[in-house]
């Protein structure tokens, strides 16, 4: 692999930003469809995808989760275009068999262990909704990646059937620049890092 060129840089990591704030532009279905196309074409533990996406891309959609979002996130995920529940699937591991053929019994290995199928699904689930903001962007599409929701009582309305579980959300569209926020300070490399 070669490095990206400097604009594809810009438009995934230094000029891109939270976004909270958003234009009157729709997202295309096929777009949505794409976007997930690509993310699930990140790496995950033994190929395991146990991210599940819900796409909010209706009024009634979005009412639907209005009931678990904190006060300060309503009005944006509102205006946004499409929300995104990221959530897992605590039994990804039935799909195994087929993502991850060379090894016999996978699926057995985290069916017989509560807790390692547990971990497994929430540290790849939260990987796979990294990889959906990156597509994202790399579709000229903004993000605004939030907490601030009530996961137990999204999981009852969304996932009472699946079993799956919400992570965090992200509203997704055009962003409007002229509302955003000056950037946030970074940590310096020596602040976070250690080179051994």
């Amino acid at each position: 692999m070669k490095p990206i060129d400097q604009h594809s840089i810009q438009q995934l990591f230094t000029d891109a930003r939270t976004h909270s704030y958003w234009q009157d532009r729709g997202i295309a279905a096929d777009t949505l469809r794409q976007l997930y196309q690509l993310a699930a074409m990140g790496p995950t533990s033994m190929n395991s995808e146990p991210g599940r996406f819900v796409f909010l891309t209706t009024p009634a959609a979005k009412q639907r989760l209005l009931p678990a979002l904190a006060e300060g996130n309503r009005d944006k995920t509102l205006a946004a275009p499409a929300t995104v529940i990221v959530a897992h699937d605590p039994t990804f591991y039935r799909h195994l068999p087929e993502l991850f053929p060379h090894m016999a019994g996978a699926d057995k290995m985290f069916a017989d262990n509560e807790e390692l199928a547990r971990v497994t699904a929430f540290r790849n689930g939260t990987l796979q909704g990294a990889w959906l903001i990156m597509a994202a962007r790399a579709l000229g599409l903004d993000c605004g990646p939030m907490s601030g929701f009530d996961n137990g009582k999204t999981d009852e309305i969304f996932f009472a059937e699946n079993g799956w579980k919400s992570n965090f959300l992200i509203n997704l569209g055009y962003g409007d620049l002229e509302k955003l926020y000056p950037r946030g300070k970074r940590l310096d490399f020596e602040e976070a890092c250690v080179l051994l």
